[in-house]
């Protein structure tokens, strides 16, 4: 089969399609043949050495496809299901091996690239806003990179639980796309001169002077100042990831003089623990998929061989909404 590794921690050139052997299901696993393979963030982490692997390793952990084969110990999933997943890795690759434990099947009227576009960004979009800070009618939420994968589907699930969204964006056209998943308001921090003064000053004009009740940030470095000026006193920032770098230790005695703010920095793993979990999940954001209530846009599809240029449109911000690897 076709993979595409990481050679060694480093940028997009360090990755490489290869050839390799054809895996074979162990105990609790399903040998799927990959309809279209999901480009994330944390497999940039990986690639770079942000997060410690082994090199080399095949990239990638999300996608969608067909069940060729069940390993032992299997129930519940036989050869020709179509079905999707959000944490395997190995899954830039013409076949991966997918945990049964994970995988979730995919309702028919839903096509297969669009179900890769959905689990880890739609379960990320499904635990911020309905479980890290559930939201509610009348809150007001600040949502950072409101044009990327999270950023258009938080906005339609925020804004189908009563939320009013405030979207940041980088361009006309992004803002577009945002007010077209439902933000009220959309704030373009790319002609800001000083982001850590005018984003909170122009979050609150917005809200008559009170602030956001949540920020959620997976930008991180580039606005965690701003997000927490954007709040209001008990407000919450959900701080979910780090496009523009980490963010350096800093003193909560800030969280004090906020307006006793709560800061959370939360990971898909942990909100996705247990199969009924997952399921619920997953079941929720591929439902309403399948029925139409929730528009997935698939801003990018590139050739698996293509796997460099899709890391460097991804963290280059040069992309809307999901991109995909199609083997």
């Amino acid at each position: 089969m076709r993979a595409v590794v990481a050679r060694a921690a480093g940028g997009p050139e360090v990755l490489e399609s290869v050839d390799l052997p054809d895996p074979e299901p162990g105990p609790g696993r399903l040998l799927v043949r990959v309809e279209a393979a999901g480009v994330n963030f944390i497999d940039t982490y990986r690639r770079a050495g942000v997060y410690p692997m082994e090199y080399p390793h095949v990239v990638g952990v999300e996608g969608a496809g067909v069940v060729v084969e069940v390993g032992a110990e299997v129930r519940g999933f036989a050869p020709g299901d179509r079905v999707a997943w959000h944490d395997a890795a190995g899954s830039y690759a013409e076949l991966a091996l997918v945990p049964a434990a994970g995988a979730v099947r995919v309702p028919d009227a839903l096509d297969l690239e669009t179900a890769a576009a959905l689990p880890l960004q739609g379960m990320t979009a499904h635990y911020l806003v309905a479980s890290t800070f559930e939201v509610g009618p009348g809150h007001d939420v600040l949502l950072h990179a409101g044009a990327g994968g999270v950023g258009l589907l938080a906005t339609q699930l925020a804004t189908a639980r009563g939320g009013r969204v405030v979207t940041t964006v980088s361009s006309p056209e992004k803002a577009a796309l945002s007010r077209e998943a439902g933000a009220a308001h959309t704030i373009d921090y790319a002609a800001m001169d000083d982001l850590t003064a005018e984003l909170p000053a122009a979050v609150r004009r917005l809200t008559d002077g009170a602030g956001v009740h949540v920020v959620y940030d997976g930008v991180g470095r580039a606005t965690f100042d701003a997000s927490l000026d954007s709040l209001r006193p008990r407000g919450t920032l959900v701080l979910f990831g780090g496009a523009s770098g980490q963010v350096p230790p800093f003193d909560p005695q800030r969280l004090n003089t906020g307006g006793s703010l709560y800061l959370t920095r939360p990971t898909l793993a942990h909100y996705t623990a247990t199969r009924s979990e997952i399921e619920w999940r997953a079941g929720e954001v591929l439902g309403l998929a399948a029925d139409g209530d929730l528009d997935v846009r698939v801003g990018a599809a590139y050739p698996l061989a293509e796997a460099a240029a899709a890391h460097t449109a991804l963290e280059g911000r040069a992309t809307t909404g999901k991109v995909l690897l199609l083997p």
